[in-house]
């Protein structure tokens, strides 16, 4: 069956931690995973890594990606540097197609109203609070939360904001999705035998 790419996302201080365990699954599960930038230009994580862009923002649709992911960075609360990735995540939602947004990405999609009729959550309430955006009363103190095919996580949070793409696309359900998460997040070495067992990673 054919499946278009995942999108990730990278920019200036993104936040490298954040996504690893996302883009690792989803690769391990045949998704191609490509990276966007601004430009064509190289970008730098926080912790130092250089990523060249596979593609360009401008040159990316809705229909020809699985889910767009966005990561954290310090760029999202220092001006609108970042405000064009919280633009597409716009149009991919209106197309119906998902986004996954972490850390400090949710206060770029809140600032864009994105969070406003959608449950969500983040780092904690009053990070979101502090955009002026008008969605307040969805907010979830919660480890990931799902809504309208928006997936939302605190900085604190990888497994889960992973366990919950795993979900959102169909990678992994019931036991297998859980065995993952118990693997990954509890460090529970009887879940590696049901993810053995199902011929999942």
């Amino acid at each position: 069956m054919h499946r278009h790419p995942v999108h990730l996302a990278v920019y200036d201080t993104l936040a490298d931690w954040e996504t690893g365990y996302a883009t690792a699954s989803l690769a391990r599960a045949g998704y191609e995973v490509r990276t966007v930038g601004a430009s064509a230009d190289t970008v730098r994580s926080i912790g130092g890594l250089a990523v060249r862009p596979d593609l360009v923002l401008d040159d990316v649709r809705p229909s020809g990606s699985s889910l767009l992911i966005l990561p954290g960075a310090d760029l999202w609360d220092a001006g609108d540097r970042l405000a064009p990735f919280a633009r597409k995540a716009r149009e991919f939602l209106d197309a119906g197609v998902p986004v996954a947004a972490i850390c400090g990405a949710t206060a770029g999609l809140a600032r864009e109203g994105l969070l406003d009729e959608r449950g969500h959550t983040s780092a904690v309430s009053f990070y979101l609070a502090a955009t002026g955006y008008r969605g307040g009363g969805r907010y979830a103190d919660a480890d990931a939360v799902t809504d309208g095919g928006l997936v939302t996580a605190g900085p604190t949070e990888p497994v889960a904001f992973a366990r919950e793409i795993l979900r959102l696309l169909g990678v992994y359900e019931g036991e297998v999705l859980d065995a993952w998460y118990r693997l990954y997040h509890d460090s529970d070495a009887e879940a590696y035998a049901v993810l053995q067992w199902a011929g999942a990673r």
